[in-house]
């Protein structure tokens, strides 16, 4: 087996901008792993909120040898091996998730989903995500989202109820909210939360910081609406403690090490009657198309990281309205344009 990997700038069709900060380009590497002349992709979008960049994926990749093992059907004992590498490093370590279920997906000639006994025409709606900015971008964003059935709003800063009003006086469309951990404050938290109630709105997503764990507790117990964790959430270590706190998790490939964790996050989570999300980081359609593979199994999917980018470099799950519409090419269903 045979990797490399290579950088793509991905470019926002606006500004992406949450409580953290705000960008225009997000570079993402795309690994290529070669055995058997079949070729399986994977994709790494780093996050700083989680402690990686460019520079440490590409020292990750350099330290993973794959060639001590004879096959990527190896599955359980390559990943094993790679988890082991070095601590954190998560869209790195899903890169070669990825790779590898693209390519055993390949060699066997079926789509992950059939793979699995999914069923693809029982993929989750999913969202379309306004991120945070000026009433006229926010409306502008808003009409040009029109074919979406739900949108997710950004919010964690000053302008909250701007925002929403904003979007309000365009569609009354379901929305989720994510704060992004913007709401530092317990009672601000729930005060937002009840003014948010009666804004047709289906849950709250991440309100508070992660280490505010107490905070989070008290803040489930009265509110309104259902809690999603986001940044609370890795991997699946993680999950039993969060259902104090939580209603639900939201599960990403790039924090969770690939969709072989993933598959487990979302076991576990039923097993404790927490309802199950999807969301991703700026991605091609490389992680998009991965995780719409797991979309059957979820309550909700926020997959919309490759809409909002001008250009992708691979074909893949098509988002139409909102519907996930995944094809019957083996592994990712991914192909690379030309």
């Amino acid at each position: 087996m045979k990797i490399s990997w290579k950088q793509y700038d991905l470019q926002l069709k606006h500004t992406f901008r949450i409580s953290r900060g705000a960008r225009n380009v997000v570079p993402v590497i795309i690994l290529t792993l070669e055995h058997d002349g079949i070729i399986g992709y994977g994709e790494a979008s780093p996050a700083k909120r989680y402690g990686e960049s460019l520079e440490t994926i590409d020292a990750f990749f350099r330290k993973t040898n794959l060639s001590q093992f004879d096959s990527p059907l190896q599955l359980e004992d390559i990943l094993t091996n790679v988890d082991s590498i070095e601590a954190g490093n998560t869209s790195a370590k899903c890169a070669v998730d990825l790779a590898l279920h693209d390519w055993i997906g390949k060699k066997l000639g079926v789509p992950l989903y059939q793979l699995w006994g999914l069923n693809p025409k029982k993929t989750a709606q999913c969202s379309f995500t306004i991120a945070i900015d000026t009433k006229e971008i926010v409306e502008q964003k808003v009409r040009e989202a029109a074919e979406y059935p739900i949108l997710k709003v950004k919010v964690g800063l000053d302008n909250d109820e701007e925002m929403i009003t904003t979007i309000r006086r365009v569609t009354d469309k379901v929305l989720y909210v994510d704060a992004n951990e913007g709401w530092k404050d317990k009672h601000l938290a729930l005060e937002r939360i009840k003014w948010l109630k009666d804004q047709n709105v289906e849950f709250v997503e991440q309100p508070m910081p992660a280490e505010q764990f107490d905070d989070l507790k008290w803040l489930r117990d009265k509110s309104d609406l259902p809690i999603i964790a986001d940044e609370s959430v890795l991997r699946l270590s993680e999950v039993p403690k969060l259902a104090e706190a939580f209603d639900g998790i939201n599960i990403k490939l790039m924090k969770c090490t690939g969709v072989r964790e993933a598959m487990r996050m979302i076991n576990t989570a039923r097993a404790l009657n927490m309802k199950v999300m999807m969301g991703c980081m700026i991605e091609s359609a490389v992680g998009i198309s991965a995780g719409a593979h797991l979309s059957p199994l979820l309550d909700y999917a926020d997959l919309d990281g490759n809409v909002l980018i001008s250009n992708d470099p691979f074909d893949g799950v098509r988002n139409i309205k909102g519907a996930l519409t995944l094809n019957d090419m083996p592994g990712l269903g991914v192909t690379l344009r030309q």
